[in-house]
């Protein structure tokens, strides 16, 4: 489970697309970029059970951010 999920626009000009994403998963902090078109690259070492984890940062996207 993702614990402490933020997530904050790139730019302050909001319009422009991308988040600034960060996160704690298994004790360990992971940060990276949200992009529009799902894609996400990390800034940390990508977390274990990559795939698991893109599907709930997807989620919690659509929900916070696309609602």
């Amino acid at each position: 489970m993702l614990q402490h999920f933020k997530f904050k626009p790139m730019f302050e000009n909001r319009q422009l697309p991308g988040w600034d994403i960060s996160f704690f998963y298994k004790n360990e902090r992971i940060t990276g970029e949200y992009h529009p078109d799902g894609s996400i690259v990390w800034r940390s070492k990508p977390p274990q059970d990559e795939e698991t984890i893109k599907t709930m940062i997807h989620e919690l996207m659509l929900y916070h951010v696309y609602d």
